[in-house]
Parts: C-alpha cells; sequence; structure tokens
C-alpha cells in the first residue's frame, strides 16, 4: 500500500499564516507612518541629519511622483496601481500553502510598503510650481493671486516665502509622499542610491525582492529534468 501524498494546507484558512501576514503589515504600516510623523515634525525643510557618516541621512522631500519622482502629477494613476497592487498581494496569499511563511512575512513587507504610500497620497497635498527651467518649488500654499504664489512649509506653512506664479498648467495642489531618508554612501564620486525615499519603500524593495526569491526557487524546484 502506498502512502498517500501529505497535501498542505492553503494559507487562507489557516490563522497562523494570517497572523505572519498581518502581523508584519500593521506593524510595518505603524513604523512607516510614525516615521514620517516623526521627520515632518521635528525637522527643519533644509536641515541635514546624519545617520551613519558617509552612509546615511536624515533629509525632507516632498515627492509629486512614484518610483525616482517620474510621473508627476499622475496621482489618480498610482492609486489605481496601487489598489490593483494590494489585489494582486492578495492574490498571491490566497494560492500560497501555509508552509509559504518567508512568502507571507514577504507579502506582508509590500503590504505595509503599499499602504503607507497609498495612505499619503490620500491625505497629503501640497503646491507644486513648475517653471520653465525644469526647476520646481513645492510647499504648503499660504496665498496666491495672479503674478505671484506664496508656499510655507510643509505642512505647517511657516516661513513663507514668495515665488513668481508659474504658467505651467501642471501647477498647482497635488498629492505627495513624504520622504526623509537618504543615502550618502558613492563610488566612483557618484551617488549610489541618489533618490530620498521613506520607509515604506524600503519595505516594498525588501518585499519584492523576497519574493522573487520564492518564485525563484520554485522555478528550480519545478524545472523539467532533462
Amino acid at each position: 500500500m502506498t502512502q498517500a501524498p501529505i497535501v498542505s494546507r492553503w494559507a487562507i484558512a489557516h490563522p497562523a499564516s494570517h497572523v505572519r501576514l498581518w502581523s508584519v503589515a500593521i506593524a510595518g504600516l505603524a513604523a512607516d507612518l510614525w516615521t514620517k510623523e516623526w521627520a515632518f515634525r521635528e525637522m527643519a525643510p533644509n536641515e541635514t541629519r546624519l545617520l551613519v557618516k558617509n552612509l546615511a541621512s536624515l533629509h525632507l522631500s516632498l515627492n509629486p511622483g512614484a518610483l525616482f519622482g517620474l510621473g508627476a502629477g499622475m496621482a489618480p494613476i498610482f492609486v489605481g496601481a496601487s489598489v490593483l497592487a494590494l489585489m494582486f498581494v492578495l492574490y498571491l496569499f490566497a494560492n500560497s500553502t501555509t508552509s509559504r511563511w518567508s512568502m507571507h512575512l514577504a507579502l506582508g513587507l509590500v503590504l505595509a510598503g503599499a499602504i503607507g504610500n497609498l495612505y499619503d497620497r490620500i491625505t497629503q497635498a501640497a503646491y507644486v510650481a513648475y517653471y520653465p527651467d525644469s526647476a520646481r518649488v513645492i510647499g504648503k500654499l499660504v496665498e496666491q493671486d495672479d503674478t505671484t504664489v506664496t508656499l510655507g512649509d510643509f505642512p505647517t506653512g511657516a516661513n513663507p516665502r514668495k515665488y513668481k506664479a508659474s504658467a505651467d498648467p501642471r501647477s498647482g495642489l497635488q498629492p505627495v509622499v513624504r520622504d526623509f531618508i537618504r543615502i550618502e554612501a558613492k563610488v566612483a564620486g557618484f551617488a549610489l542610491w541618489p533618490w530620498i525615499f521613506n520607509v515604506a519603500d524600503a519595505f516594498l524593495v525588501v518585499g519584492v525582492a523576497v519574493l522573487l526569491l520564492n518564485f525563484w526557487f520554485d522555478h528550480r524546484h519545478h524545472a523539467p529534468i532533462p
């Protein structure tokens, strides 16, 4: 008599798998939102605080775009993409087995990162003024007329500064994501990572990397033997 193979249970009906997923997601989201709130409450706009010498520092930045600051002014598309990504994460979890604990942790990190930045795009808005020389200024809108716009520090509006009104149609109030971590390390004089990011971004990168490793191991395990 041959023994029937043991079939793993699906994670969607397994309480421990849900604990892994949601505990990481909730803790990660709390860490992301708390650090953003702390940074923009405690730091001045042009202040830099060293974390690790020649490696990382804190510096405030507002991102009206997506990854690498691309796609400014396309917030509705990013919100829709975030919702689709969250649905895909839940689909992967529902179709995983209880033994895939590393995938569940990675999906929790992706959830935390995606929801953290989605929260910012829904709740945070700043005035962005674009100019012909590719420069832009971002801040809290204090006052506006036909010729000038007055912007203050985000989010309080303190230290107001006047700028010439921009004729660029993209200028105006836009959803933004709060960033504050900067990598100082350089290779051959070039910045190793020139973009300022936040905790949510870090969770997304780590989570996606672990997911890719899971998919790679799956492919190797199920690859046909020649």
